[in-house]
């Protein structure tokens, strides 16, 4: 067995190989910490709107008093009656509302988010507390029996995540040999499996939603479609670094502004003004709203999924502008060689195409095998 210096060298130049490609999974330890622990580690209410029910001073009063105390944590204003106090929680235009009195009791929505309603809850029975009366709590808006927490569309939207981005590390690597159309199609394919799948998660497998599933699979699909798009589109540019990329922007910034665990009211300024255009939020508010809320506010969250749906074909035109250069810049590179050895152009000609698709296959292969690798992280 050879220990010579070419041996030495094959090591040390595998270790330099190694090492480089750590530098992926290095960043995102670090990527998925800034965002997991920056989002969620230290959950504070900010600007939570409340609702006291009463029209006389006392409930002004009151309502006065938790706004001062609060220091912002809490939005307090008064409505007139219980219905004015339903109808803003099942429009989502508050997250608890205190009926004062002999029995006080609190409204809250569950299905808008249990976090939030635990924190509503907690305040005002500390409010009852101290008047020496147990609080009454009633949930105007529950979740299905199959989610009781509230969360389980959160872990529809990771299951569908990961589907959609591993199916870009495998349709970006094997089939980067592909016509940019035919790696679109497999897109769309890929899409309506992952979102069928999600689909049997959300109804009859877990029972996640006790009605208006083919809502919910309308768009899981075209929340799916929207990250293959874009991150096909994105393979033809970044290459190896596609999964980091992918997973920045689908994982660390998306799971974490969707609102799926901490509404925005609960978190940090950065991830609570990305819950107003990213597409994790538009899935998960959509199917919220779509499944408990009557449909209310659902056009801006479907109009949110269909944004980044457009924002996946205007990356894959960008893709196929690009590759379309280089292709044309191959072509000329070819013929200006032809020319200047045109007594062996036939044999190269012969020879070039098949080391070509090749070589094309082996840089697939590897890069496939590395993202596939780099893809089970979330």
């Amino acid at each position: 067995m050879s220990t010579g210096p070419s041996a030495t060298g094959s090591t040390a130049g595998a270790v330099r190989h190694v090492l480089s490609h750590l530098v992926t999974p290095l960043l995102m330890c670090i990527g998925m910490g800034l965002a997991y622990l920056g989002a969620f580690h230290a959950p504070e209410p900010h600007d939570l709107r409340v609702d006291v029910v009463g029209a006389g001073p006392q409930a002004q009063v009151l309502a006065q008093t938790l706004q001062d105390k609060s220091d912002g944590a809490l939005s307090v204003r008064t409505v007139p009656d219980r219905a004015t106090a339903v109808n803003h929680l099942k429009t989502q235009a508050s997250y608890g509302a205190y009926l004062p009195g002999k029995d006080p009791g609190l409204l809250v929505a569950s299905a808008s988010s249990d976090t939030s309603a635990t924190v509503v809850e907690k305040v005002f029975t500390e409010v009852a507390a101290a008047q020496g009366d147990p609080l009454k709590v009633t949930d105007t808006a529950p979740t299905a029996d199959g989610d009781p927490t509230g969360q389980g569309i959160f872990f529809l939207l990771v299951a569908v995540s990961i589907g959609s981005y591993a199916s870009v590390a495998v349709i970006g690597g094997a089939g980067a040999v592909l016509a940019l159309r035919i790696r679109a199609m497999l897109a769309v394919g890929a899409s309506l499996a992952v979102s069928a799948v999600g689909a049997a998660f959300a109804g009859p497998l877990f029972g996640l939603v006790d009605h208006g599933l083919s809502g919910v699979w309308a768009m899981a699909w075209l929340y799916s479609a929207g990250i293959l798009l874009v991150g096909i589109g994105l393979h033809t540019f970044l290459k190896r670094w596609t999964t980091l990329g992918v997973m920045v922007l689908f994982v660390m910034l998306n799971f974490t502004s969707s609102g799926g665990i901490f509404r925005p009211e609960l978190q940090p300024g950065f991830f609570g003004s990305l819950h107003a255009f990213w597409n994790g939020a538009g899935f998960v508010e959509g199917v919220r709203s779509h499944v408990y809320f009557d449909g209310h506010a659902l056009g801006g969250h479907v109009l949110v999924l269909a944004l980044w749906f457009v924002v996946g074909l205007a990356v894959m035109g960008a893709a196929g502008l690009a590759e379309g250069k280089r292709r044309s810049a191959a072509a000329h590179a070819q013929g200006a060689a032809g020319s200047r050895h045109r007594a062996g152009a036939e044999n190269r000609t012969a020879a070039s195409p098949s080391e070509a698709v090749l070589r094309s296959q082996a840089e697939a292969k590897e890069e496939l095998e590395e993202e596939l690798e780099e893809a089970v992280a979330v």
